[in-house]
């Protein structure tokens, strides 16, 4: 019985700014213009924002009848269509914003100190995303739109290393486009289900979950990499 109610339970356990549905609600008529200045923030310098799964509950909130996210006088494809450009928008203007402050103050944010600003803004962040863009080289710049954090630490990267402006805009549009357009047109489509209507916050958690998995597995190859090495100098 406990397992079975543990999931109803985690939404319990986070604050109010990080469930995509209260977010959206308390914004009201303002909530795409909210959710596109949140989008801004956490593309930008504050990683701990909600954006996939605001993402999708934006899209499921354009699909539902009637609709949480609506125009007057345009229809829900066109409503999904002009939320997704301002999406998209704001997707790119948080990683412009992100690019020049890693280029003007980076070596500042990122520095050893102790405390919460400490770990979220911790110099082992920058070696990991600088290592993602070493090896996949401007692609990384999409493929970190759907890892939490590395999707705000690659642009302030691009900007510590002095990244082509051209390139790096260029590979920043193109995440855009699949991640902000591509999730909402996701939560659109599935919002017509009804199992998704009945089980918005479970859907929520697993978007969370998913999201989450890279940063997992990669901390345990690292781990195991570690335990590796000092089994082996030991045996030396």
């Amino acid at each position: 019985m406990t397992v079975t109610l543990l999931p109803l339970l985690v939404p319990l356990l986070l604050p109010d700014w990080m469930d995509p549905e209260y977010v959206i609600h308390a914004l009201g008529n303002w909530a795409l213009w909210g959710v596109a200045l949140i989008l801004i923030v956490e593309c930008s310098i504050f990683p701990i924002l909600p954006g996939d799964s605001l993402l999708f509950t934006v899209g499921m909130f354009i699909a539902m009848d009637p609709p949480s996210i609506a125009f007057a006088g345009l229809s829900q494809p066109m409503v999904l269509l002009v939320s997704c450009v301002i999406l998209m928008i704001a997707a790119v203007l948080g990683n412009v914003i992100g690019y020049f402050v890693g280029k003007w103050i980076g070596p500042a944010i990122f520095r050893p100190r102790e405390g919460f600003w400490g770990r979220v803004f911790d110099p082992k962040r920058v070696e990991q995303t600088h290592e993602l863009m070493e090896r996949y080289g401007p692609r990384a710049l999409v493929l970190a739109r759907f890892v939490p954090f590395a999707r705000t630490f690659i642009t302030l990267i691009a900007g510590i290393g002095q990244m082509s402006f051209r390139r790096f805009i260029t590979w920043s549009g193109v995440g855009a486009v699949i991640w902000a357009a591509g999730i909402t047109v996701l939560g659109y489509f599935m919002g017509n289900l009804p199992f998704i209507h009945t089980n918005l916050e479970m859907v929520l958690i697993v978007i969370v979950l998913i999201s989450v998995l890279p940063m997992v597995v990669e901390y345990l190859r690292e781990r195991r990499k570690l335990k590796a090495e000092a089994g082996q100098t030991a045996s030396e």
